[in-house]
């Protein structure tokens, strides 16, 4: 594990306001950089950045010193930095004539409502792109990468009292939180996590955290909370050689525990938001696996978004900690003993997704699973919301109340009509939603004029007796037959209960 001491943030005010005077900041590397050389520093490459910062500004120092790790001449950052401060802090190290070189990577990071937030994190650790981002330093505290970004754009943003990001590596979840929440706990089996974790929130001007050290819920023993995040150490592995990716436990049983501990931690309407693995067994389908997971008293979103056979994922993680630069031995056995360890355990495939419980003690509980590959939109806090609203509406409404409702079609839904050009009927319609998940849903012609006529005015019911009239069908049957297609839609976001 690293040891290196980490800088002092007592003074980080001063620091920071010298990161936003020179522009250090999300939008001002974009426009520094250029969008191809800012897409190549965010998959860990970082040749582009270093030919854009050749000139000696204020903001190309810092990029080199804090982003690129490159020794500037102390001239130009005494000319940038409260350079007294951050050498004595620890920020920045004298590097044996060569200049100033930084100790931790400090990373721009815009905020939801624009904030000019940074995350602090070990040296060329900011991304977790190919090729070795996390090496062999089993302590080692990553920066923001595509799971973090992910997690906090599919979290829950009510207000709330109290807020926990379980794992908190260098505080991404933790500063999200701080904006909508009173109090907020950070926990982490390693220590310098928790280090890192204070770096980031008083770099960027957030409200301190409460931290806390130790595995899973084991510090907040006895407490409960409004919000859980956790962004866990869900790769399954042989071992647990890396503490910020491999659980530690056989096979998805830390995401599974993880899980299911966390019903006793919400408060009653409170969110628990998880990304896991979980293992695609032979004979078993996977959708019971992760279901069997959901505690007793919560409702479930589950959304598989990836499935890897076990080759490409071992592939992928044995890349991710830089095993494949090892020699092609090396490689190999540790390749082998990853197969080994999915073929004790009949695994044939790996799935990787979003899970999200809220607690409601409501029966029965409402517990969906899916999977979406498909393009979303961030953030999608609000999608993940009003999934659970539209749960409570169907679970409290039978197919009679359901006909007695007023409904609207949701703002962002379109439809759309295949077939052949020139063809008078379509051979299907679609509709479409255009923000949050983007369904698409196929449906018939009493769905597709249901819906289309949906504006909050008339009952299900009286809708579907015009539709009747005009179709020249029985009513009674068409009333018969059409609920579980409205509950459908309603499920999916195409139509919302109007407000009455």
């Amino acid at each position: 594990m690293s040891t290196t001491s980490l800088p002092v943030p007592d003074r980080s005010p001063r620091l920071r306001a010298a990161l936003l005077a020179a522009e250090f900041t999300a939008d001002g590397l974009l426009d520094l950089l250029g969008a191809p050389a800012y897409a190549a520093l965010a998959r860990g490459e970082t040749v582009p950045a270093l030919r854009a910062t050749r000139g000696g500004t204020p903001l190309e120092t810092l990029v080199r010193l804090f982003l690129l790790q490159r020794p500037v001449p102390e001239d130009r950052a005494a000319a940038v930095l409260p350079l007294d401060e951050a050498l004595a802090d620890g920020w920045v190290v004298r590097d044996d004539g060569a200049g100033l070189r930084a100790t931790v990577d400090v990373r721009p990071y815009g905020g939801p409502e624009g904030e000019d937030w940074f995350i602090v994190s070990d040296l060329g650790r900011s991304v977790g792109g190919a090729g070795g981002a996390g090496g062999h330093d089993a302590g080692v505290v990553l920066g923001v990468g595509g799971a973090s970004t992910t997690l906090a754009g599919i979290t829950v943003r009510a207000p709330v009292g109290s807020a926990l990001d379980l794992g908190t590596g260098s505080g991404i979840q933790a500063l999200h939180a701080t904006r909508h929440a009173t109090r907020v706990t950070a926990t982490d089996l390693n220590p310098r996590a928790l280090g890192f974790t204070r770096l980031t929130l008083a770099l960027s001007g957030a409200p301190a955290a409460e931290l806390r050290e130790g595995s899973l819920f084991e510090p907040v023993e006895g407490e409960s909370y409004d919000l859980i995040v956790s962004n866990p150490p869900f790769v399954i592995s042989p071992g647990a050689r890396l503490t910020y990716r491999d659980g530690g436990m056989g096979g998805d049983d830390l995401c599974r525990t993880l899980v299911q501990q966390a019903g006793d931690r919400l408060n009653e309407g409170g969110f628990a938001q998880f990304l896991a693995n979980w293992q695609h067994v032979e004979g078993e389908k996977w959708q019971e696996r992760v279901r069997s997971w959901v505690p007793r008293g919560c409702d479930a979103w589950i959304v598989q978004r990836e499935v890897q056979d076990v080759a490409q994922y071992a592939e992928l993680w044995l890349r991710d900690s830089g095993d494949h630069r090892d020699g092609q031995g090396a490689y190999e056995a540790r390749y082998a003993a990853w197969l080994d360890e999915f073929e004790a355990r009949r695994t044939r495939a790996v799935g990787f997704g979003w899970i999200t419980l809220r607690k409601t003690g409501a029966e029965p509980p409402s517990i969906v699973v899916e999977e979406w590959p498909h393009a979303v939109e961030q953030p999608l806090g609000e999608t993940v919301r009003a999934h659970f609203d539209r749960q409570d509406f169907l679970r409290a409404h039978d197919d009679a109340a359901l006909l007695s409702g007023h409904f609207v079609l949701a703002p962002e839904v379109v439809q759309e009509q295949v077939g052949l050009p020139g063809a008078e009927d379509p051979e299907h319609v679609l509709l479409r939603q255009n923000r949050g998940m983007r369904r698409a849903t196929k449906v018939d012609t009493v769905g597709a004029g249901f819906a289309g006529v949906c504006d909050g005015e008339l009952s299900a019911g009286r809708i579907l007796d015009a539709i009747a009239q005009l179709m020249g069908e029985d009513p009674v049957v068409l009333r018969d037959r059409t609920p579980q297609a409205i509950r459908t839609l309603v499920e999916e976001g195409f139509l919302e209960p109007a407000r009455r």
